[in-house]
């Protein structure tokens, strides 16, 4: 390979790899008016769950549907809706799967207890298997091999 071939290949490949960043970005809408604006944009897109891809939020999904709810969670904020405005729209449009924390309701209550009640059970297993393996080995008096060889 000449040093000419080298060189573009070498120019090609720092190329690229500087335009790698560009071409993962999902969100290519120009940013809002104010930086209070932007993070509030931010936080939402970051919290609400695209309901195509179900474990990836609207700002890291490259779905149309993800760029709808961008869109339209942008247009909220831009109309002045308030943060649980466009929660409470969401849900009552996709249901409270949109949200990666759902709310503490009736219907959500064993998301929320399920992992208290699991690490109690867990604790109680413990506890009593502890407790009888105590109780074997506090019965057991058969000498052990080393105690029968010494006189």
């Amino acid at each position: 390979m000449s040093r000419r071939a080298a060189a573009a290949a070498t120019a090609l490949l720092v190329a690229g790899l500087a335009a790698a960043p560009l071409a993962g970005a999902v969100d290519t809408t120009p940013p809002l008016p104010t930086p209070e604006l932007q993070q509030r944009y931010q936080g939402m897109i970051h919290e609400l769950r695209c309901v195509q891809c179900q474990n990836e939020a609207i700002a890291d999904s490259p779905v149309g549907l993800a760029a709808d709810l961008r869109r339209e969670v942008r247009e909220m904020i831009m109309a002045g809706k308030s943060d649980d405005d466009i929660r409470d729209y969401m849900v009552a449009r996709y249901g409270d799967f949109i949200l990666f924390r759902p709310r503490l309701n009736a219907r959500t209550i064993w998301l929320w207890a399920a992992p208290v009640v699991l690490l109690l059970v867990g604790l109680v297993v413990a506890v009593r298997v502890i407790a009888r393996r105590s109780r074997l080995a506090a019965a057991d008096v058969t000498p052990l091999d080393d105690d029968r060889a010494a006189p």
